[in-house]
């Protein structure tokens, strides 16, 4: 399964990456997206949006790119481990 992560904290990028690849996911994490999202994102399965840490023109953004895919699209309010492991055993148990 390949995930696209949008916002979250820059300390926790790396754990993110793991708690995904423990969970048999592939991650791309953009904690503060630079330039155009439209070649990064490619063709996720699970876009997860970390609401607070983005701003509404990047999660705009996002969503036009993705209006053709088949994603599902997650919000969290928090960014923490907690709230990202409860999405993935929710996608991933499916």
């Amino acid at each position: 399964m390949s995930i696209v992560i949008l916002g979250g904290n820059e300390c926790m990028e790396r754990q993110y990456k793991d708690l995904c690849k423990a969970y048999r996911c592939r991650a791309k994490i953009f904690i503060k997206p630079s330039g155009s999202l439209k070649n990064k994102l490619g063709n996720p399965d699970l876009l997860i949006c970390f609401t607070s840490c983005l701003s509404h023109k990047v999660l705009r953004n996002a969503q036009n790119e993705l209006k053709g895919c088949s994603a599902a699209v997650e919000h969290s309010r928090t960014a923490s481990m907690a709230a990202l492991r409860s999405i993935l055993e929710k996608y991933t148990a499916a």
